[in-house]
């Protein structure tokens, strides 16, 4: 209800500013400060990592020769291909990595190598190839293994060297300038073979005096120190600074296109995993990239474009009907347009069907809700109900201002406030709005907690998948088809 909503900004008007205060958040500046600083992304060219490219290439090569000597015809050798390089790719063979270790490696490629061993027989079996085709395939999988694996000790070892001699190492700050942090950072400087390079601690409240640090302290902020310096991994050390602002520096480096690197709680026990680097002795967590740098997320854009253009194709009666409605209860204009923030905090016009009878002045960009409104007649609240009002928004996705799944975007105003309110509110942006999201299909719409819907699309960002946007498009429908959460 209204309640809520006005109840949370006014709780965090007391806690944030004091009773009668005017100052201003640190929330809301960084808000201030990313709405007009433009976000600066590591270029693209040197964030290829030229050991991944290599190990890539050295599998190419061993599947190549070994198909093309053994496998019995062109269509074995698809498969083999196909089998080999999906098989490894999907085993993260070719991650980027801090320890080039081939020994470290070695099951997961073997593992990787008998399932495409298994894949190819199974296709033998059900394919019912000729006598001895299989077994050609078989052989042809057997003889990349006995070529790739040397190559690729040779790659390990070729990239620790270049990472020694050359310095092929990338630029790195650590925040949190504490015994942990300084013991980071002199490992990075004495093994370069690990591939990072310290040019600064990050960290409001260090445990140890500037003096005995390694490298500088540096006084501006995060963002501005990655944008000046070039950086392109950060790790997350321990710091005396909240555990809120630890939180915002991974956020904010993992804005910025950054690989992020976590020292775990009790490190001293933490095994070894998937996502797990190693540096020396010290477990280093590796958070996911950005969802809008991976290659999926291309897959995202096209199926809401296409989507979208279906949809605006098949319910332009539905819209046509719901637009003379409204001209026939309240007159023109029948298009509501309303400025809202997208990704990056970018303003963009989004557009409805208008519920609200037009009298007097718009207040649309200061009014939380319009329930109870008597400006809402009955087509307004079936509108609203159905959510048919949201329809024109397929034209915002066509464009790009938004896509069908993501955070919800809101009015500039309400924006900045719950910025200095909420913590992390703020990083929703980091992907495109979405017309509908995770918060939604959870019963947070409307005049609903402001906290909880944060952490909704907070969460939605961070564990982002094409699958998790195929649930909640699922769920959608289901909403809407049993309004269970009206």
């Amino acid at each position: 209800m209204v309640w809520r909503a006005r109840y949370e900004l006014g709780q965090g008007r007391s806690e944030v500013n004091g009773v009668g205060s005017a100052t201003t958040s640190p929330l809301e500046s960084r808000w201030r400060h990313s709405v007009l600083r433009t976000v600066s992304r590591p270029d693209l060219l040197r964030r290829v990592n030229a050991v991944a490219v290599l190990l890539v290439a050295v599998d190419v090569a061993a599947v190549a020769a070994a198909a093309t000597r053994f496998a019995p015809d062109a269509g074995w050798t698809a498969v083999v291909v196909a089998s080999l390089l999906g098989v490894r790719a999907a085993s993260r063979l070719y991650r980027r990595r801090l320890w080039l270790s081939w020994l470290h490696d070695v099951p997961r490629s073997v593992c990787a190598t008998a399932v495409a061993f298994a894949l190819v027989t199974m296709v033998g079996l059900i394919g019912q190839a000729p006598p001895g085709a299989t077994a050609r395939a078989q052989w042809s999988v057997l003889v990349f293994a006995a070529l790739s694996e040397p190559a690729r000790l040779g790659v390990f070892a070729f990239g620790r060297w270049c990472r020694r001699k050359f310095h092929r190492c990338d630029r790195t700050i650590v925040v949190g300038a504490g015994k942990v942090g300084v013991d980071l950072v002199g490992a990075m400087i004495a093994h370069p073979e690990f591939g990072l390079r310290p040019v600064g601690f990050v960290d409001p409240e260090p445990a140890l005096d500037r003096s005995v640090l390694p490298v500088d302290l540096l006084s501006e902020e995060l963002a501005d120190a990655i944008t000046r310096l070039g950086v392109g991994t950060v790790v997350l050390a321990f710091s005396h600074a909240r555990e809120s602002s630890v939180v915002d520096s991974a956020i904010t480096a993992h804005r910025l296109g950054c690989t992020t690197l976590v020292v775990p709680r009790m490190f001293e026990l933490y095994q070894d995993g998937p996502d797990i680097e190693r540096l020396r002795s010290y477990p280093l967590m590796r958070l996911g990239t950005a969802p809008t740098s991976r290659p999926s997320w291309w897959v995202k854009r096209g199926t809401d474009v296409l989507l979208a253009a279906v949809a605006l194709v098949v319910l332009a009666p539905v819209i046509a009907l719901c637009a003379l409605a409204v001209l026939l209860e309240s007159g023109r204009p029948v298009i509501f347009r309303q400025v809202r923030v997208g990704m990056d905090d970018q303003p963009f016009v989004l557009y409805k069907l208008r519920s609200v009878r037009m009298r007097g002045e718009d207040d649309s960009q200061v009014t939380w809700s319009v329930v109870g409104d008597r400006r809402v007649g009955p087509v307004g609240r079936f509108l609203r109900s159905t959510s048919l009002d949201e329809l024109p928004q397929l034209w915002n996705i066509l464009r790009g201002d938004m896509s069908i799944v993501g955070p919800r975007p809101e009015r500039p105003g309400f924006v900045r406030e719950f910025s200095a309110i909420h913590e992390l509110y703020w990083a929703r942006h980091r992907v495109p709005t979405g017309l509908t999201g995770l918060a939604q299909v959870h019963g947070l719409r409307g005049d609903t907690s402001i906290v909880d819907r944060s952490r909704y699309d907070n969460y939605y960002i961070a564990n982002w998948s094409l699958w998790l946007d195929v649930k909640i498009l699922l769920q959608t429908v289901g909403e809407l088809l049993c309004r269970r959460n009206r």
